[in-house]
């Protein structure tokens, strides 16, 4: 019985054993485990790394306040587009009228660096017929242009019958840039303030065929420092930022000083200045057109719009030149 016992108890143990060895050979040691959990953490890192390349992260949205003040300024843009419509509806009713009776219009755009002059031209020619109109914008005279009379340049670019013409800054930058920054002499610069009202008063009669309107565009000091930096930090806009600009902060008491100059001697009753209050660009950009609307007189003028102008936005020259003489009285010296 002994032995019977025995011999089950041997055989049942070598099976065990036997079982034991396919076990453990089935299951991996610990260095094994290590060296393939290495393996999976360098796999799921280039993985990771190749999806990060392929599918790069989402940019962050804004917070809900962002959210919208984006959706504000999108609103605002909007409404100051739908608020222009109506009175540029009235520029073409005036470009046709020009047309039909063979009128010369001539608008100069002048003013201070970044008060807006491109932007409102831009408004004004947005919906007009692109046969009918040139913004004409010069750049330096050249070898031969600088031996001739200033205002000559200028007159090669006149207007047709039934044309407009839009200068982005005229000949009056003798009377305002140039001597400023040193690119005419005072005897060129004293010479034409002399004559340039004489020069203006012989191509405007020719029979009331010719409409000229002189539009200075004026905006606050700190306005004009905040649209420099927007330009500096903007790649859209840095093509902007000239020379002359980097100077006009340095130089704003030399270009208010000439413009009371150029309002004193250059306003006159025929050839009026019109000054425009530009640090808010929508506002400035509805009255110039309203203004140019009432300047231009054309049939079939809307009888629902209101033209009335804001009179701290649109401001006749003799009004700004009493203006700058009160505050010269008040504070010593001049501001705007």
């Amino acid at each position: 019985m002994v032995r019977k016992f025995e011999s089950k108890t041997g055989s049942g143990s070598h099976d065990n054993q036997n079982k034991i060895a396919m076990m453990s050979a089935k299951r991996p040691n610990s260095s094994t485990v290590q060296k393939k959990g290495a393996i999976k953490k360098v796999d799921s890192k280039s993985k990771s790394a190749k999806s990060k390349k392929q599918f790069p992260k989402k940019p962050r949205l804004p917070k809900k306040k962002k959210n919208e003040e984006i959706i504000q300024l999108a609103l605002e843009k909007h409404h100051h587009k739908e608020e222009l419509k109506p009175y540029q509806a009235e520029l073409i009713k005036m470009q046709n009228h020009i047309e039909k009776t063979g009128k010369k219009v001539v608008l100069l755009f002048d003013g201070r660096d970044a008060s807006g002059k491109g932007g409102t031209i831009r408004r004004i020619i947005r919906y007009m017929n692109e046969k009918r109109y040139r913004v004409v914008a010069l750049g330096k005279p050249s070898r031969n242009q600088k031996t001739e009379l200033h205002i000559k340049r200028y007159i090669e670019h006149f207007p047709h019958a039934g044309e407009i013409v839009m200068f982005d800054r005229s000949w009056y930058n003798r009377a305002l840039v140039e001597p400023v920054m040193g690119f005419c002499t005072n005897k060129q610069y004293r010479r034409f303030m002399k004559k340039v009202v004489n020069y203006e008063q012989n191509f405007l009669e020719d029979g009331d065929k010719t409409i000229l309107i002189k539009l200075y565009f004026s905006v606050t000091k700190a306005e004009q420092k905040r649209r420099f930096d927007r330009r500096k930090n903007d790649p859209l806009r840095q093509w902007k930022l000239s020379e002359v600009d980097l100077q006009a902060q340095e130089l704003w008491d030399e270009f208010t000083q000439k413009k009371f100059i150029l309002l004193k001697k250059t306003h006159r009753k025929k050839s009026p200045w019109w000054v425009i209050r530009s640090d808010n660009k929508h506002l400035a950009r509805k009255e110039t057109i309203k203004l140019i609307l009432k300047l231009v007189r054309y049939k079939g003028r809307s009888r629902k719009l209101d033209f009335t102008l804001d009179s701290s936005i649109a401001i006749s020259g003799n009004i700004e030149l009493m203006e700058m003489k009160k505050q010269q009285k008040k504070y010593g010296r001049l501001v705007v």
